[in-house]
């Protein structure tokens, strides 16, 4: 009888260990899958074009991609216009900064962005921000 109260201690403390020990476990994975979450992407390209959720595309310099505050600075966009005579569509490429408070850079909201492609070095958006003065 005296055994009983002694073995179900032992078996209480292994209960509590390997309760400690499955937690210990969890917290692991949970912060190796928030380590690699945040972690920054590089780009091979000069430029990025970045789709937001309101259907928005830009193009610049990305950084900090897959942190909680992307930049993205020499912001370019297409502002696309219809000739009225001939239907005929012509799209621009804009460089962002010519607007009334002259913003050089966008601060992105991670949550809105959709998807980030590379823009090619010879595609036709690297081309015209070369024409424009971009590097």
């Amino acid at each position: 009888m005296e055994n009983e109260p002694r073995g179900g201690f032992f078996r209480l403390v292994w209960m509590i260990a390997g309760l400690v020990l499955i937690a210990v476990g969890i917290m692991l994975i949970v912060e190796h899958m928030r380590g690699s979450h945040n972690s920054e992407v590089k780009f091979l390209t000069p430029y990025q074009a970045v789709l937001l959720t309101n259907g928005s595309v830009y193009f610049g310099k990305l950084q900090g991609y897959g942190s909680s505050a992307p930049e993205l600075t020499q912001v370019y966009y297409v502002v696309s216009q219809t000739n009225p005579e001939t239907k005929q569509v012509t799209n621009s490429l804009i460089r962002r900064g010519q607007e009334l408070h002259k913003p050089d850079r966008m601060y992105l909201n991670p949550r809105q962005i959709l998807f980030v492609e590379p823009v090619g070095t010879d595609s036709r958006v690297a081309q015209l921000i070369k024409e424009q003065g971009g590097q």
